[in-house]
């Protein structure tokens, strides 16, 4: 049920009276529509249970209790997974694709049934639980300022506790010999090889103005303009990652240089270089955080294709850094990355390449571990043809 507000709420039945809250899922799952009360007499098993059945849990008791039932939770739900089963000989996926497919439904499912144990918040964010942590620092900055009390799992409070702490120690970046922090919602650059990329391409001769689209925290701005451009003009649609690459940009101490704007891909007028890091993989995202790893019909990557021409200053070049593991898993082919490449009136000037070297790319087993062992990422210098 919604509110005239369009909010969504979650009800249960409490002490025999109907009661409702506000329902807040940054995942984008909808409010349960079974919901019971849990407190510390509920045994993992009846919670398993339950939250199989779609049956959302209430907690009524200690704080710390709840994260160990989540944690008993989790273990049930890995054991009797897609990689338990097949530690036991369980039938393999035909191909990589259809591995990939499998992976994200089992994840999808995974996340689903972990939401379902559920936190009570008070209006100022705080926890109406026995020894519950002080989460409201952490949830402004995740949520803003609300109004009213509000019900969220405790699966995702647990993300912005962990989002509140990387954005408070940062990442740090060789490259800049700084921290870059990123805010909740916003990918972090803990994957630093596309960074160094950045860091080492030779940039066009004479180069003074940059685009930086779908900036994120700001950190190949802050890069761009470490190497000494005059200019570097951000991008990005979302309120979070605008806050956030503001944040870093002025924290770095390069506001003079660097511009952050609102803007669908491009900003006005033209650059001598325009970098894009577009998510890796087409695909529908299953949550807001998932929009920078999957790409919807590649939008994005199509779209800073089609218009990169029209905003390069003569001689000028755009700089796409992808990732081929969507080539290895079979959702886009080579051939179709140089299709689009040459519709949009760009040739190839060079590319520079970089083995991940994140754990996932050595763990073998990893659902994907045959994908990600072949990954690299490449920097497609781009010219007009």
């Amino acid at each position: 049920m919604t509110t005239s507000d369009g909010a969504a709420r979650i009800h249960w039945i409490e002490h025999g009276e109907e009661r409702s809250a506000r329902w807040r899922s940054e995942s984008g799952w909808p409010a349960p529509k079974k919901v019971v009360l849990a407190d510390d007499t509920m045994n993992a098993d009846a919670a398993w249970r339950l939250a199989l059945d779609g049956t959302a849990l209430l907690w009524r008791g200690d704080f710390q209790n709840a994260r160990q039932l989540l944690q008993a939770l989790v273990r049930r739900v890995d054991h009797k997974g897609p990689r338990a089963r097949r530690s036991k000989g369980g039938k393999p996926a035909a191909s990589l694709t259809e591995q990939f497919h499998r992976h994200r439904l089992a994840q999808l499912q995974r996340a689903r049934t972990l939401a379902m144990l559920l936190i009570p918040f008070d209006a100022d964010h705080g926890i109406p639980l026995r020894r519950a942590p002080d989460v409201r620092e952490a949830c402004t900055e995740a949520y803003g300022p609300v109004t009213e009390p509000y019900v969220a799992s405790l699966r995702e409070l647990l993300g912005v506790i962990g989002a509140h702490e990387w954005r408070r120690k940062g990442v740090f970046i060789p490259a800049l010999d700084e921290r870059v922090h990123p805010w909740y919602g916003v990918f972090s650059p803990v994957r630093g090889e596309y960074v160094e990329l950045v860091a080492q391409a030779p940039l066009p001769a004479g180069a003074k103005l940059a685009f930086d689209i779908g900036t994120g925290t700001g950190v190949l701005s802050a890069v761009l303009a470490h190497r000494g451009l005059q200019g570097v003009l951000a991008t990005d649609m979302d309120a979070r990652a605008l806050g956030c690459a503001r944040a870093n940009v002025e924290r770095l101490g390069l506001a003079g240089q660097v511009e952050v704007v609102q803007a669908d891909l491009y900003p006005e007028g033209r650059a001598d270089l325009v970098v894009c890091n577009p998510p890796w993989l087409p695909g529908k995202p299953s949550s807001a955080i998932e929009y920078a790893v999957y790409d919807p019909d590649s939008r994005m990557l199509k779209g800073f294709l089609a218009g990169l021409t029209e905003h390069l200053r003569p001689g000028g070049e755009g700089w796409l850094i992808l990732s081929d593991l969507a080539e290895h898993l079979g959702l886009r082919s080579r051939d179709q990355l140089l299709g689009w490449i040459a519709d949009a009136g760009l040739a190839v000037a060079g590319r520079h390449d970089i083995r991940p070297t994140h754990a996932k790319a050595s763990d073998p087993d990893d659902p994907l571990a045959v994908a990600r062992m072949a990954e690299v990422t490449s920097l497609w210098r781009l010219q007009a043809a």
